[in-house]
């Protein structure tokens, strides 16, 4: 079993970047999830399952290192990283905001994949944006997307072979990192969303409609999970092609 592919999301809930190599550090791959928008008015940070636009602008790390900002590309192909702007884009006023030891995310979502049911609030960990502290890395294998396309579900790592399941309680080395797999990742109405066409070095995905069959299926036939959840027991470097042992 191999990586085949690697993904990093700097902003929470758009598109982000396949890569050829990161660095696996204690809050999952470095930048992953590392900058959220914070809706000023309702005191949350948004994610698109609550404002599904998010998933139509991407983001970028620029630069390297600990000073590393982002930038985020909008719809009409405006770079900016500016709050005046996107709070323009959205209709209501945002603030870009980094992850950090004191700053914790506060998300909101529905728990049936109808979208009629009761929204419910929870935060996550100190220090990202990630929806969970118990599982910062995920994974999942090429075959377990089956139709769908693989950007729905917003994997860090695929793996060239099926049997991601079963290194749930185990411990895996991948290039000079060391991960727990502790959990399957329970799936949400995010994997319902529309998304545009992703365009990268690696090739061309094209746009896709709003689904709800997706998450149904998921529910019914996978008792709601899609790949596998895993925090870092060791930081160090990846690489497409490294073995998972």
């Amino acid at each position: 079993m191999q990586v085949s592919e690697i993904w990093r999301y700097p902003v929470k809930s758009m598109q982000g970047e396949r890569l050829s190599s990161a660095t696996i550090g204690p809050n999952g791959i470095d930048g992953d999830r590392s900058w959220a928008l914070f809706d000023v008015d309702s005191g949350v940070h948004l994610t698109a399952r609550r404002q599904p636009e998010l998933l139509f602008a991407s983001a970028r790390l620029a630069g390297t290192g600990a000073d590393a900002g982002v930038r985020i590309t909008l719809p009409d192909g405006t770079e900016t990283d500016s709050d005046h702007t996107l709070s323009a884009w959205l209709g209501r006023p945002v603030r870009l905001e980094r992850a950090t030891g004191e700053v914790q995310g506060r998300f909101q979502t529905q728990a049936d994949e109808t979208e009629t049911g009761e929204w419910f609030t929870w935060e996550g960990p100190d220090g990202s944006f990630h929806d969970s502290g118990k599982a910062m890395v995920s994974l999942v294998s090429e075959s377990s997307f089956r139709h769908w396309d693989r950007r729905r579900f917003r994997i860090n790592l695929v793996l060239d072979q099926p049997g991601e399941v079963d290194l749930v309680g185990r411990r895996v080395r991948i290039g000079g990192s060391e991960l727990e797999v502790i959990k399957g990742i329970d799936r949400c109405v995010m994997v319902t969303r529309p998304q545009p066409a992703f365009a990268d070095d690696a090739g061309v995905g094209e746009a896709f409609d709003r689904d709800l069959a997706v998450l149904k299926t998921v529910n019914a036939e996978l008792d709601g999970k899609l790949g596998v959840g895993a925090n870092t027991v060791a930081p160090g470097a990846i690489t497409v092609g490294d073995a998972v042992s």
